[in-house]
């Protein structure tokens, strides 16, 4: 089971983009990386294709797990535990030791 999962709501830590937030749009687990929407943003060049029109274009690049923490309910970045509830192993807040939906 991952710590971090797409749709999770994300504070980025380290870099640039230090201190903002967003979803996880998609996570890389071979890689340890994750995409974040509007984090991370970078300009490619697009070759010109029957859908799409040349140009450089904005685009997510991923960030590394390590540089980005799960929201927790108040606002602040948490750390993410495992307990067993029900029979079920669920991911947990370590800051408010709420269980983390999805």
């Amino acid at each position: 089971m991952q710590k971090i999962k797409k749709g999770d709501n994300v504070v980025v830590l380290t870099g640039k983009d230090k201190g903002r937030t967003g979803e996880v749009v998609q996570v890389l687990p071979k890689e340890d990386r994750a995409v974040v929407r509007g984090v991370n943003m970078v300009k490619r060049h697009q070759r010109q294709t029957q859908t799409q029109e040349a140009g450089i274009i904005n685009k997510e690049a991923s960030i590394h797990l390590s540089n980005i923490a799960i929201v927790a309910k108040d606002g602040k970045p948490t750390r993410v535990g495992f307990q067993v509830v029900d029979g079920k192993k669920v991911r947990v807040a370590k800051r408010t030791g709420d269980v983390i939906d999805g």
